[in-house]
């Protein structure tokens, strides 16, 4: 609808590469084993943006160049995938004055030439910004989000804006106003939501990296149904600035990579204290890269001793069954790598669903009220201003925004704050308590990302609450404001050639470095895997 680029009048989507997976990590495959000699044969996964970077300067290609590669895989991808809302119309300029900077020997930044995509309700100087709603349809902000400003100044690429369920409001990324964004691996399975469009793009190559919202786990879910690297950082790591605001105490600016380090790399780019975000933190930002070492410099126990607490609730009923292999697999392959492996208990686990549908709900209320044809948002003429507030916004909101406004509005009224809001703000209380006692004891937590793998487009779409439940391991983390990251770990039936598993690594307050150690090695040994899904077109 939104992009600028016009599709092809025809295309098969085409194997690019086989999906390889040793028996020992992922029992419930659907696609045959591969042999010892294939599994073998696939190496490590590398990071895109370090690539990019020895390329360009080693003179092997040009940004020009990159940068048409992933304009042309994008149109032949956008008719089935549609995982952009918009596709910028100067991303070839831009990777000219790269080139032209190399040319004059100038210095590069540690993005130049990273095609990168930002989810829509990250705000974007002169693009399209309408967080997939129709109320800001023509919403094209004069500014770029701070992260967004960050990742220009390196270098970076903005590629365009990815779709997403509407102010973030959804799982599935069905929820958009404008289209409904379909998963690399199965076209009619969903990408997860609500940065939906992020992961999906990330998964067929349409970008390097991406740039996504996780307020209950928008970030990490897709990813996992994706079979990507979801990052989600500290709350107050990465500047607010330019988000449009959903549930303003939970969300924060994720990342998106192919792997750990392209995801580690990304958020060092984007965090650091900003003075138009008072709630972003002024603690010193760490060099995320010294952790992403080679293969050939790991020790033979390149974990040992470090302490990974299994969280029971997580794998108990609800959780698909190959859902839970993958994941215990996943613990098993922590513990040969030196891992001393606890099991753990968080008594308030099972509150963390509703007191977070509470909350985002309130404060998604009051941060929605802006929007009312008058003050922010389209407006639709009216005899009188009450008229003209509810036809803007009756208009302007699809179903699930109206709904989550209603909710929010209802537990926020007199009467019944004490029984909801504030009930609800207790748990998250015990909730942060819970988490704290665990990672003093442990390094990092490790569950399942989602209880089940990505499911088909429609399949929950009126049934709100079973969509809601599929949040249960993710929204925790955000009540309590931890850093987690979520990676592929193996695959269970379903699609073309099965289907991708996320396990979540969950760690202390800003200690996301520890978490890109764990991450990286743990993807680094997982042994014959390669999550690159099977419905890519063969582009030259």
């Amino acid at each position: 609808m939104l992009s600028t680029l016009q599709p092809p009048r025809s295309l098969s989507l085409l194997p690019l590469r086989r999906f390889h997976c040793s028996k020992t990590i992922v029992s419930a495959a659907s696609s045959s084993p591969a042999t010892t000699s294939d599994a073998a044969s696939v190496s490590p996964p590398q990071s895109q943006i370090l690539t990019t970077r020895r390329s360009l300067l080693s003179g092997e290609t040009t940004a020009s160049e990159i940068a048409k590669s992933y304009l042309s895989r994008i149109r032949l991808t956008e008719p089935q995938l549609k995982c952009f809302l918009h596709v910028s119309e100067n991303a070839l300029k831009d990777a000219e004055e790269i080139d032209q900077r190399i040319a004059r020997g100038e210095e590069l930044g540690p993005l130049a030439g990273v095609i990168i995509g930002v989810k829509d309700n990250i705000c974007t100087e002169g693009m399209p910004s309408t967080a997939a709603s129709r109320i800001l349809e023509h919403y094209r902000p004069p500014f770029d989000a701070t992260a967004v400003k960050k990742i220009k100044e390196l270098g970076g690429i903005v590629v365009g804006k990815t779709n997403m369920d509407e102010f973030g409001m959804g799982s599935t990324t069905e929820a958009s106003a404008f289209q409904v964004t379909a998963n690399p691996w199965d076209l009619t399975r969903v990408p997860g939501g609500s940065s939906g469009g992020s992961a999906a793009a990330v998964a067929a190559r349409q970008c390097m990296v991406s740039l996504g919202s996780d307020t209950g786990g928008s970030v990490r879910q897709p990813a996992s149904f994706c079979g990507v690297v979801g990052l989600k950082p500290t709350y107050g790591r990465v500047s607010r600035f330019g988000l449009m605001a959903y549930a303003s105490s939970l969300d924060v600016i994720g990342c998106f990579g192919s792997t750990v380090a392209d995801a580690g790399m990304l958020l060092h780019a984007i965090s650091g204290y900003d003075r138009f975000d008072s709630t972003s933190s002024k603690q010193d930002v760490p060099e995320f890269e010294s952790q992403f070492l080679s293969v050939d410099r790991f020790e033979s126990k390149p974990l040992k001793g470090v302490k990974v607490g299994v969280i029971r609730e997580t794998l108990e009923e609800g959780v698909d069954s190959g859902v839970r292999s993958a994941t215990q697999e996943a613990a098993s392959h922590l513990e040969a790598l030196g891992c001393v492996l606890t099991e753990v208990s968080l008594p308030s686990f099972s509150l963390g669903l509703p007191a977070y549908y509470v909350i985002a709900s309130s404060e998604s209320s009051s941060n929605l009220s802006r929007y009312d044809g008058v003050r922010y948002g389209n407006q639709v003429m009216a005899d009188e201003l009450n008229k003209l507030y509810e036809c803007s916004r009756g208009e302007g909101f699809g179903g699930e925004v109206k709904m989550r406004i209603l909710m929010g509005t209802y537990a926020l009224s007199a009467g019944y704050y004490d029984a909801y809001y504030k009930r609800a703000q207790q748990v998250r209380t015990l909730i942060r308590k819970d988490f704290k006692a665990a990672l003093e004891q442990n390094d990092i937590l490790i569950s399942p990302a989602a209880p089940s793998a990505a499911y088909k487009i429609g399949e929950k779409k009126n049934d709100p609450l079973a969509m809601y439940a599929g949040d249960i391991m993710t929204v925790n983390v955000n009540l309590a404001g931890l850093p987690a990251i979520v990676l592929p770990c193996g695959l269970v039936e379903g699609g073309p050639s099965g289907l991708p598993v996320g396990l979540q690594m969950i760690g202390a307050v800003f200690d996301e470095e520890k978490l890109l150690k764990v991450g990286h090695i743990f993807e680094q040994t997982l042994k014959g895997s390669s999550f690159l899904p099977p419905l890519l077109p063969n582009v030259a």
